[in-house]
């Protein structure tokens, strides 16, 4: 049962691992692509953020419409716009047609984004399912990874190089769109389309016989006499602080500079003098660090729990980039220790507020509510991710490192005091028992 529930989760992940190449590719683009396109740093922010955009309306889509057909064919129309945004900013030769790719790829980012975390968690059984939820954030940190990389192979490729970089990631569009026939439909979905039977059979599969009579009675208690579900209701009495929750962690995980280093490592390097080759190198650093601290969170996610890993993990992102600032101001960046530093703060993202983000949000919300609450959620992350990504060339540019990086350090100390205050413990319950708790709670 394990076996096949990892299965199933690691096919849904690679909706997030494409979600992390079509976000990180650009980044081995940007000093190809600046020059090739006659960007200036304005410019330039606004388009590497198109994708962002995109992933806005991906996000405001893919509730609805996973509400109406599905999780899974959702997912598989994902994986065809992927494809077709890597053919597309591969072959285009105006900045229009590039920019109108990055959007379809980035509204296939928005689905996955939603989608991927959220038929892992309907699937998982209580006590594997913040460990299984991690194998999208695992997944979109490889595809990160994979992205760097082969950034770094295809650098070499001659002037057309940032096409051979972009088109790389039909590969795994293709793979994901023909991986989802394998995989059943969310048992959830299926009970609030009164299709028990199957919803049953998918539950003995992930469960067990004992435990899936139970947990179908309890999603079946749950929906019982509800109405279809409104966007309106998130904002009533006991369902509103779970809402402000849900938005309030989406947006700190963005505005805390993640991907300020994700995007625009490179130029990052180039800034403090390192040819294009050295800095695509050194984004591979960061990408297996990326790997292998979001591992490391997988493994204690279901053990310490999601607020405690949030907490060591925020002190020590801000830590990290005081260290970064500190370095700009007393002119240092020459040497190793930008590296050292970034590195360190990536290290404690990817084994905290990466991963653990992403399971509170699949977890807060009532089964009726959570393509809803989700959607909200994360359109407010990729506004967040917009807002960041436009304004840190210009931060860079006219505001120095120094300061950029101190002001993404405070508000790593925010975020540390608004989960020490209001973020509930979630870890070890059925997604009945949280909306059970939530219901009966103050928050």
């Amino acid at each position: 049962m394990k076996g096949y529930v990892i299965l199933v989760s690691v096919v849904a992940a690679l909706g997030g691992l494409l979600f992390g190449f079509d976000t990180a590719v650009i980044s081995g683009t940007i000093n190809f692509i600046q020059p090739y396109f006659g960007l200036n740093e304005v410019e330039l922010g606004w388009t590497v953020s198109s994708l962002l955009f995109g992933c806005m309306i991906g996000v405001f889509l893919a509730g609805k419409a996973s509400d109406l057909l599905g999780r899974k064919k959702v997912l598989m129309l994902a994986a065809l716009l992927f494809f077709f945004s890597a053919v597309g900013s591969a072959s285009a030769h105006q900045l229009i047609l590039f920019v109108v790719a990055r959007m379809v790829g980035g509204i296939a980012v928005g689905v996955a984004s939603i989608l991927s975390p959220m038929y892992i968690a309907e699937l998982s059984p209580a006590k594997y399912r913040g460990s299984l939820v991690s194998l999208n954030q695992l997944a979109i940190v490889i595809g990160i990874l994979v992205a760097f990389f082969s950034n770094y192979l295809l650098v070499g490729t001659g002037e057309n190089n940032w096409r051979w970089m972009l088109l790389v990631m039909a590969v795994p569009a293709v793979l994901l769109f023909f991986s989802l026939f394998l995989i059943p439909e969310s048992p959830r979905w299926l009970v609030a389309r009164q299709r028990n039977d199957e919803a049953l059979k998918v539950l003995i599969k992930t469960s067990g016989a004992e435990p899936a009579y139970y947990e179908l009675l309890e999603i079946e208690q749950t929906l019982k006499n509800q109405e279809e579900a409104r966007y309106s209701e998130l904002f009533l009495p006991k369902i509103r602080p779970l809402l402000f929750i849900g938005i309030i962690l989406a947006v700190f995980q963005q505005i805390t500079g993640i991907n300020t280093i994700m995007y625009y490592a490179p130029k990052i390097f180039a800034n403090v003098g390192q040819s294009n080759d050295i800095a695509l190198l050194q984004t591979i650093a960061i990408g297996a660090t990326n790997v292998f601290f979001t591992l490391l969170a997988m493994s204690l996610i279901d053990r310490f729990g999601r607020k405690v890993l949030i907490l060591f993990g925020s002190g020590g992102m801000m830590l990290m980039l005081m260290g970064l600032s500190a370095l700009y101001f007393l002119k240092l960046t020459s040497g190793v220790l930008v590296l050292v530093f970034i590195i360190g703060y990536i290290a404690c993202f990817s084994a905290s507020l990466g991963p653990a983000v992403w399971v509170i949000v699949a977890e807060l919300f009532p089964n009726r509510l959570r393509s809803k609450g989700m959607s909200i959620a994360v359109m407010s992350l990729w506004m967040a991710c917009i807002l960041v990504t436009i304004t840190f060339p210009m931060m860079l540019e006219r505001l120095s490192g120094g300061i950029t990086f101190l002001i993404f350090a405070l508000i790593c100390l925010a975020n540390l005091l608004y989960i020490w205050k209001y973020v509930p413990e979630t870890k070890g319950k059925t997604l009945e028992e949280l909306e059970k708790q939530f219901e009966n709670s103050s928050i």
